[in-house]
């Protein structure tokens, strides 16, 4: 986390941690008490905090959980906290959570994705034209990352031919209805029975990983491209929307085949961006875009009338917070994939050995400029 913090110089990170438990086995009551129980060892510990450690979401969390965790600090530490709300992220919006969170990750695959294929050398590298429009995509894990970053691909015009799951996978060459998909397997559970799929696998649903696309977005599980499978995958490259999915000896096949792998600590960096964008609106105390939006407003209609052109002023609208999040995730995201990428054909190194010199360059150097090497 420090180092996928620092690629984006973004001043938050450190280590994870979590409870070794499987969620979908327990009732809404349990799932309440372990998380409680958790808190309350963390907060004993002094391990959680605003200013100590503000825990993110990550697999098998959801906002109910985040609030589960805020709701048992504040009622521990609220009345000496004044922070108390900031010290976890991915809450319900009405808890001091903040819009954009649930898809951040996604998104921010998708800037990532979208970015790459603005850039000439990348193109001719892969041997792709520029833009998203008509790139297939493969997609494996369609949880948060996986469908987001679907649905923004499908709107730029990327067709979304394969979906893995743990227990079912679909294939469709003509592209699959992302939405379609996602409303089929929050009903039924399984991707089994899919009207829009032209062929299914239930018995081994990871062997559709190494279905033909132009890109393969791995977005469920860790070690899921080995060396095993990665001789057998067939795209151009990988943009890895989950933490750790292809092992080191999965990256040395694609190395030699020529695959570019996007690395996680780039790709999947949007959603502990949005948790410090939440982390922040919970110590400000106020939502980003509220003090400021009517006065764009006004600056708008003011300066649309000095040039004379006639307007609704329903249709005059300043960014609220939304816009904002977006916003500050776009020019994060397309800044931090822009300035590895260079440092990646500048130094000769491949994408993914750029990115941990360069996270490991600005540690260095944040601990030499401190004057505390050792």
């Amino acid at each position: 986390m420090t180092f996928k913090l620092a690629i984006a110089d973004i001043p938050f990170g450190g280590g994870k941690g979590g409870i070794k438990i499987d969620p979908r086995t327990l009732s809404k009551t349990e799932l309440e008490r372990v998380t409680r129980k958790y808190t309350m060892e963390l907060i004993k510990k002094g391990f959680i905090g605003a200013a100590v450690d503000c825990l993110g979401p990550d697999m098998g969390t959801n906002e109910q959980v985040m609030t589960w965790i805020k709701d048992t600090y504040m009622n521990v530490k609220g009345e000496q906290d004044i922070n108390a709300e900031g010290c976890c992220t991915g809450k319900y919006i009405q808890q001091g959570g903040i819009n954009g969170r649930a898809e951040s990750t996604g998104l921010g695959v998708y800037y990532c994705i979208r970015e790459m294929l603005t850039y000439q050398n990348f193109c001719d590298q892969v041997n792709c034209t520029q833009g998203i429009e008509g790139k297939t995509f493969v997609v494996q894990g369609f949880g948060a990352v996986g469908y987001w970053a679907s649905k923004f691909l499908e709107k730029d015009g990327g067709k979304v031919t394969t979906v893995i799951e743990y227990n079912s996978a679909i294939h469709n060459a003509e592209g699959l209805d992302v939405q379609a998909v996602k409303d089929w397997m929050t009903e039924k559970g399984t991707l089994d029975g899919f009207p829009g799929a032209a062929e299914t696998e239930l018995e081994d649903p990871k062997l559709f990983m190494m279905k033909e696309c132009d890109f393969l977005v791995p977005a469920a599980v860790e070690k899921s491209l080995h060396m095993m499978n990665a001789k057998l995958v067939k795209c151009k490259a990988v943009f890895e929307g989950a933490n750790g999915p292809t092992t080191f000896a999965a990256q040395e096949i694609f190395e030699e085949r020529g695959i570019i792998c996007i690395p996680d600590l780039l790709a999947n960096g949007g959603g502990v961006t949005c948790s410090y964008f939440e982390w922040l609106k919970n110590l400000e105390h106020i939502s980003p875009g509220k003090m400021t939006k009517k006065y764009e407003e006004k600056s708008q209609m003011r300066l649309l009338k000095i040039m004379g052109y006639e307007f609704e002023e329903k249709s005059v609208e300043g960014a609220d917070e939304i816009d904002i999040v977006y916003s500050g995730l776009e020019e994060i995201m397309c800044n931090a994939t822009k300035e590895n990428w260079d440092f990646a054909q500048k130094r000769k190194l491949t994408f993914r050995d750029a990115c941990l010199v360069n996270a490991i360059n600005k540690v260095y150097n944040s601990i030499k400029e401190n004057g505390i090497m050792i």
